[in-house]
């Protein structure tokens, strides 16, 4: 099937040939490594959260290739790219990876040993000089799979991340970071927390830290109800300031959603005035800080909780010098509200006959 027909039933686009998996993986890769490196560029983060949020995208790209890997010769399963404002895989195709790896073992007792099937492509190809069978290249790719993907790399529903020492001239003296996929947006978001701790070693109470954040901050709200409940709920935590990056929709031919620019993007790859692998990326950073404490309970059930000031927000767009000038052109609205001008980043040019 050609790479110009991408089945979109309702929600999800399927994509089902090799050309899909190819043409998809190298464009969130290549997407992503320039998001990162644009991301330190303009300071948007500083040392420390670049660090973490390139580990978080890692994960994710680990997680797409392992998708690619998974579906390439299967002729009976299909991944799906969410449409509705997102552009990435649907959520439960990461679910699908988790549930595989579980059974590894299983599974690759199952398949034909690999130093076999070494043997059987070599015959096929030198004696016989036929290609090989797609069944068998799914076997392959099979054994590539299970034997190769770690679970633990797989950008699951909420990643933990360590507490650490907080940069110098920081809010507080500890951060601890978290990402989630949100279900009803269908995209990652990672979250950074400055806070300080009323106790001698915050190792001894982490593992309630790290309960409260799976459990009441791993999804999209309200940023200041989200700190308020952390804050409620971890009574020797002194939180002073918490950041949240939306990462996405990621605009491309992949993706369907009403969203301004992705139509304008879709209208133009439609008319042919921009290549098929045109994309851009918007991400907002939402922000809230601790403006005083406030002490609530009685004599002997005392607790210090902060005061929230307005919660503050971020958006930018990332995109090359060719489709910038074409959202000035189609949405000036959305590119003169943005924190900055849209940042440039390279183009993708990737050769759709080979």
């Amino acid at each position: 099937m050609s790479i110009n027909h991408i089945v979109t039933p309702l929600d999800s686009a399927v994509l089902d040939s090799k050309e899909h998996y190819v043409f998809y993986h190298k464009m969130v890769d290549f997407a992503f490594k320039e998001l990162i490196v644009a991301v330190q560029r303009q300071r948007i983060c500083n040392d420390v959260e670049v660090q973490l949020f390139k580990q978080y995208c890692d994960l994710l790209l680990y997680s797409i290739e392992a998708m690619r890997i998974k579906y390439m010769y299967d002729d009976e399963d299909n991944m799906k790219v969410d449409l509705t404002y997102s552009g990435f895989p649907n959520y439960l195709e990461f679910r699908y990876l988790f549930n595989d790896l579980e059974l590894r073992d299983e599974y690759l007792g199952k398949l034909t040993p690999i130093d076999t099937i070494k043997e059987e492509f070599l015959d096929t190809l030198m004696r016989k000089k036929e290609p090989i069978k797609k069944s068998r290249l799914f076997q392959a790719a099979s054994i590539v799979y299970y034997s190769s993907v770690k679970k633990e790399y797989i950008f699951n529903r909420f990643v933990q991340g360590k507490i650490l020492k907080a940069p110098e001239k920081s809010v507080a003296d500890l951060l601890v970071s978290w990402s989630f996929y949100d279900v009803s947006h269908n995209r990652p978001f990672i979250c950074f927390m400055y806070f300080n701790y009323d106790g001698k070693d915050v190792n001894d109470y982490k593992d309630d830290i790290y309960e409260v954040l799976k459990t009441v901050a791993d999804r999209d709200m309200t940023l200041d109800t989200m700190a308020y409940t952390i804050d409620r709920k971890l009574p020797k935590v002194l939180p002073k300031q918490i950041k949240r990056i939306d990462l996405g929709p990621m605009h491309n031919v992949f993706a369907k959603d009403e969203n301004e620019i992705t139509h304008a993007l879709l209208k133009a790859i439609g008319k042919k005035d921009i290549p098929l692998e045109s994309y851009a990326i918007s991400l907002r950073l939402d922000e809230v800080s601790s403006g005083s404490e406030v002490k609530e309970g009685g004599f002997f059930s005392k607790q210090t909780l902060q005061k929230w000031d307005a919660i503050f927000k971020r958006k930018y767009v990332f995109a090359p010098h060719r489709i910038i000038q074409l959202l000035y052109n189609k949405t000036p609205e959305i590119m003169n509200g943005l924190e900055k001008a849209p940042i440039q980043i390279a183009g993708l040019e990737i050769d759709l006959k080979n």
